[in-house]
């Protein structure tokens, strides 16, 4: 028989904050007199669905949509309740990751589902190709996270955070567990 695998994602309660994955990857906010609503489009529909879920088991009403280029995205609803939490990560308009950031087991999650694929024996966090200065500070965050990545792509479109090695693959994956529900997202979720 098996031991039971606990996952830190899975144990932990969902806090708004843990909604920073989406900023880590490549999430926008708008904020408007009514609120802050918090969008990020995706390449693939179980992204959507699943980034979806994650939302709203943080205490957040949110809806798949579609970009005016027809990809599917996640979007929260406009709410008050996101003021704060957008200002730290959006200073006027330019993105920044706030400076004492370590991403919690559930927001590194919402990154994976956001942003994350594999890379033969190695898997990539993406990060927001027009945030290029919050590049570095996430690498650090994820260090401190007790995931050493190496940063790679920095000059082409899809630069990200790489993870490699057995114990940091062991650590992302104890960090995050299971794969949302859909065959697809097996595709894109770490193994080791």
């Amino acid at each position: 028989m098996g031991q039971l695998s606990f996952f830190s994602a899975e144990t932990d309660d969902p806090v708004l904050e843990d909604l920073s994955g989406l900023f880590a990857a490549h999430g926008q906010s708008m904020t408007s007199p009514a609120g802050s609503r918090v969008s990020i489009v995706v390449d693939e529909q179980w992204r959507a669905d699943a980034l979806v879920v994650e939302i709203v088991r943080c205490g957040v009403r949110a809806h798949v949509a579609r970009s005016d280029e027809g990809s599917p995205m996640a979007r929260t609803e406009t709410s008050k309740q996101l003021d704060a939490f957008a200002r730290s990560w959006i200073k006027g308009a330019v993105k920044t990751m706030p400076a004492d950031w370590v991403p919690s087991p559930r927001a590194l999650r919402i990154w994976a589902i956001a942003a994350g694929r594999r890379e033969e024996d190695r898997y990539l966090l993406g990060l927001d190709p027009h945030a290029p200065d919050t590049h570095a500070p996430l690498a650090t965050a994820l260090m401190r996270a007790g995931i050493a990545p190496t940063l790679v792509g920095t000059r082409g479109p899809h630069p990200a955070l790489r993870i490699a090695g057995r114990r940091r693959m062991n650590r992302l994956m104890e960090s995050i567990g299971a794969p949302p529900d859909g065959e697809r997202s097996h595709q894109y979720w770490p193994v080791n």
